[in-house]
């Protein structure tokens, strides 16, 4: 346990890890009733199976193959706080032995998008089912990435302090629109996975980055499921 919140406290010197026996003692309304539910459970394999059935309610087909993984791999799951923000730590332990952190964000934080929040509406049903009632993100601790990000961050491809060098490179026109694209997804290597809320139909997306070509008409949860598996993998 010091060792794990020694590790945590690199990347948030304030975080601190919640006891079970705490949970019952948060604010009713500050995380999602279900949170509750989850960690009245005492036996743990409890606790990550009814964790994981809230991911396959909603994204169950879509991210089947991260559901998959953490029934697999999935060692424990914790609430972590910080300034009366809390989130669900997941402790993955890899084929390899190697533990790595993720956290899945609450999904009642408050909108911190004000970009998004315009096109809020044209985003795909799916996603936005994550967002809403699964967490507000899911990635990798160290570096908040290889995972979708929290709304704060999902990054607005036509903010002006945006430089995409990779626009004068292009070997065919552009086919998306920057002002209506947002990167959910984020490999921490300057790559997204975008949405344009303007031509979005069946999940259609684009990966983005600031050094390659990007790939269009590519499935949004196909790049993501793959991408959160590969990083487990790492």
């Amino acid at each position: 346990m010091v060792q794990k919140l020694d590790y945590l406290r690199i990347y948030n010197q304030d975080i601190r890890l919640v006891s079970s026996s705490e949970v019952s003692n948060i604010e009713a309304g500050l995380i999602p009733d279900i949170w509750f539910e989850l960690f009245k459970e005492e036996n743990i394999n409890d606790r990550k199976e009814a964790l994981l059935n809230l991911w396959k309610k909603y994204v169950g087909y879509e991210l089947r193959n991260t559901i998959a993984y953490l029934s697999e791999y999935l060692e424990d799951i914790e609430i972590i706080e910080c300034d009366k923000v809390y989130s669900i730590l997941y402790t993955v332990k890899n084929p390899d032995g190697d533990v790595l952190y993720y956290e899945g964000r609450n999904p009642q934080d408050e909108f911190e998008n004000s970009e998004l929040e315009k096109h809020w509406d044209k985003v795909p049903v799916s996603l936005k089912n994550f967002y809403k009632n699964v967490h507000n993100g899911f990635y990798y601790y160290a570096s908040e990435a290889m995972g979708l990000v929290p709304i704060a961050s999902v990054t607005y491809l036509g903010d002006d302090d945006l430089e995409w060098s990779i626009i004068d490179e292009l070997k065919e026109p552009l086919q998306i629109e920057l002002n209506t694209s947002f990167g959910f997804f984020s490999n921490g290597m300057g790559s997204y996975v975008v949405i344009d809320t303007a031509n979005c139909e069946n999940n259609n997306a684009t990966f983005w980055s600031a050094k390659v070509q990007p790939k269009y008409n590519i499935n949004f949860w196909s790049y993501v499921d793959e991408w959160i598996v590969i990083g487990f993998q790492a």
